[in-house]
């Protein structure tokens, strides 16, 4: 753990709210300054980067013992602090430029504010999310973040009917849409697409991403029906060939990521954009939301 009188200054490289440094520090001093805790929190954060550098594994962080009241909300974030002299040795192994590891890590901060906005609280919605970041897995390209992953049995099938040579476990890229970045326009993908073929050329030669992937609601293609042909996400999916969609619905997901939680009633959503009245009517409707999984070639 970075020591007390420099965490504020971490913190704020990290892109954590302001209005979450205080008690952050606060309930970091109280992990290391308990043995038992902090012997849970090494734990977790070794979990978090043993297998630093690895495609496609993804261990479950250890969870923190109940009774904790509030300092359960920050166990997961101080676990990646924990590991960030770790993480941050590997990007300089990789000779990451600072710049970018500064933006990417900085997804840290992004998330806390997400569970705040759906919370009123500092915290983690999904706190296996950063163990991305943490084991250099994820980068923050321009608009964009690039994940490498792998190839999944279904995507792969689909591109080998394009005439790609591809497999399943194939090293591909897969792409994520992050909140609070302004608009998804065209020249921002092209830009951060641009910013990726280089950048992975350079830092990970030895992977070869013939494939972009993207798994998202954003590629239900329904979306079209709705929405007017020039707008950025309408566009956003103009790069994909779509391999296949989801059976299940997804409802929450377009309703968490434009509103901010998942549960809201349907009927009370606000309507004053045109995705918010997309997401909202569709639903009204009685219609339903899907993943869409997508790709091109890179």
């Amino acid at each position: 753990m970075p020591l007390s009188d420099d965490l504020p200054r971490t913190l704020l490289d990290l892109a954590v709210p302001h209005e979450d440094i205080n008690e952050l520090t606060a309930a970091a001093a109280q992990f290391t300054a308990d043995p038992a805790l902090g012997e849970l929190l090494e734990h977790a954060a070794r979990a978090l980067v043993e297998n630093i550098g690895t495609l496609d594994v993804h261990p479950a962080p250890p969870a923190p013992p109940e009774g904790l009241g509030d300092l359960e909300r920050w166990f997961p974030v101080c676990a990646v602090l924990a590991a960030l002299p770790r993480t941050r040795a590997y990007h300089q192994e990789r000779n990451i430029p600072e710049d970018i590891a500064r933006h990417t890590l900085a997804d840290l901060g992004r998330h806390i504010a997400l569970h705040r906005r759906r919370h009123g609280n500092g915290g983690l919605l999904t706190p296996g999310w950063l163990g991305l970041h943490a084991r250099g897995e994820i980068y923050q390209l321009g608009r964009l973040q690039f994940q490498r992953a792998v190839l999944g049995r279904r995507t792969s099938r689909a591109a080998r009917a394009a005439g790609l040579d591809v497999q399943p476990g194939d090293p591909c890229l897969n792409l994520h849409i992050p909140d609070f970045l302004g608009p998804l326009t065209p020249q921002a993908c092209a830009d951060s697409l641009t910013r990726a073929r280089a950048f992975f050329a350079r830092h990970f030669p030895e992977e070869r991403h013939q494939v972009a992937v993207c798994h998202s609601w954003l590629l239900d293609e329904q979306l079209r029906d709705h929405l007017a042909e020039d707008s950025n996400i309408v566009r956003f999916q103009g790069l994909f060939r779509i391999a296949y969609r989801s059976d299940d619905p997804a409802d929450g997901e377009p309703v968490g990521f434009v509103f901010g939680d998942p549960d809201l009633p349907v009927a009370d959503l606000p309507r004053r954009t045109s995705l918010q009245r997309a997401v909202t009517g569709h639903l009204l409707n009685g219609g339903h939301w899907y993943v869409g999984h997508g790709w091109f070639a890179l």
